[in-house]
């Protein structure tokens, strides 16, 4: 590559790192971070352990996107000089040192780019994200449990964890709902288009004749919302609270006791239900929080008139209302029906090799929401 050329990406770089500046009010995350470095100076910081430890994990994540930051610039201005000095000399090794370095400033650029596409509010709140089983039966539940394998693996991919809050399993195999509480950065981002009916067409191993079945699974995901960000307040005799035995995947990750907890809000009909914890109260406080979520977010939706940003069309979980489909077979196929983004090679997404269907979804939600 011609030096002209490489200085000429530089200059739209150069762009680039600027609009991430303003667009991630990089200045306004600087002040917050001194504001929560003094905070913890202070003798009375950890008294409350929890509120402490949230800031200590805010600090944390802000010092992270702004070194980033400053290392970009870095490349960046160190890629310039060097360009500068070749002009005027020949030197190979500092010309493939060059290269080198331009690579490595694109791909960090790119990854710059995600902050930007993830720059929403609550983008890197905790997720909570749901599976439940539709039409289809057995092959159903089975779809559920690969739809849940593949996000299993996504999360080992991007070091995102999570644990349990309720699972059930199908009647014969499978799992006919199962909700998840995925922590890192960018959980709620990096998961909200995922929020919406999947189906499934393959040949289904529960029928003798080897026919093509097409099942559902839906897919939902909230922010979880921290106390100081909730505004909701719930009386006694607007839920049922029922405890019942908890079901887990082969004992392992649910405990199975009484102690499980379902909780219906009786004016919006929402169910939520824990069982991962070993005491109903546990599991109780676990419920009432993902509910004052739930009910938060809907509170949001309903005052900004963004439903569609932040929870995406809710539909039946059958024909016609699908947001991805994955085809096994005659052919194999994965397309999100929203962006028209698919790829030929259906085990490699269900390898949890998804990243390129969440970036193709951020661009269409930012693209949406600039019109």
């Amino acid at each position: 590559m011609e030096l002209f050329e490489l200085r000429k990406e530089l200059d739209e770089v150069t762009k680039t790192i600027e609009d991430f500046k303003l667009s991630l009010d990089l200045e306004k995350k600087e002040e917050r971070l001194a504001e929560i470095e003094d905070a913890m100076t202070d003798a009375d910081f950890w008294n409350d352990n929890e509120k402490a430890t949230k800031l200590v994990a805010e600090s944390k994540f802000i010092k992270k996107e702004l070194d980033e930051f400053a290392e970009l610039n870095e490349l960046l201005n160190s890629s310039i000089e060097i360009i500068d000095y070749l002009k005027d000399e020949d030197d190979n090794e500092l010309y493939n040192e060059l290269l080198a370095q331009h690579q490595e400033l694109i791909a960090k650029t790119e990854q710059f780019t995600m902050r930007l596409l993830l720059s929403e509010p609550y983008d890197n709140n905790i997720a909570l994200l749901e599976i439940h089983a539709g039409a289809g039966g057995s092959d159903a539940t089975d779809c559920a449990e690969i739809l849940f394998k593949m996000y299993d693996r996504f999360f080992n991919k991007r070091g995102l964890k999570y644990s349990y809050i309720s699972y059930q399993p199908g009647d014969i195999c499978g799992i006919k709902s199962v909700t998840i509480r995925v922590e890192g950065d960018y959980a709620y981002g990096l998961l909200k288009g995922e929020a919406g009916v999947h189906r499934f067409i393959r040949i289904s191993p529960f029928d003798p004749s080897g026919k093509r079945h097409t099942s559902f699974c839906s897919v939902d995901v909230i922010p979880e919302f921290s106390d100081e960000e909730i505004d909701i307040n719930i009386t006694p005799d607007e839920i049922k609270i029922d405890t019942y035995r908890a079901q887990g995947a082969g004992g392992q990750h649910i405990n199975t006791t009484d102690s499980a907890v379902r909780i219906t809000h009786l004016p919006t009909g929402i169910v939520v239900q824990s069982q991962a914890e070993r005491s109903q109260i546990s599991n109780r406080d676990t419920a009432m929080k993902e509910l004052k979520s739930k009910l938060y977010k809907i509170q949001l939706e309903e005052r900004e008139k963004e439903i569609s940003d932040l929870r995406g069309e809710q539909k039946s979980i059958g024909w016609g209302s699908q947001i991805k489909s994955y085809v096994f077979t005659p052919y194999t196929m994965v397309k999100d029906h929203r962006t028209n983004y698919e790829v030929g090679n259906v085990d490699k997404v269900m390898n949890g090799d998804i990243i390129d269907f969440i970036e193709s979804y951020l661009h269409y939600n930012m693209s949406n929401k600039n019109i």
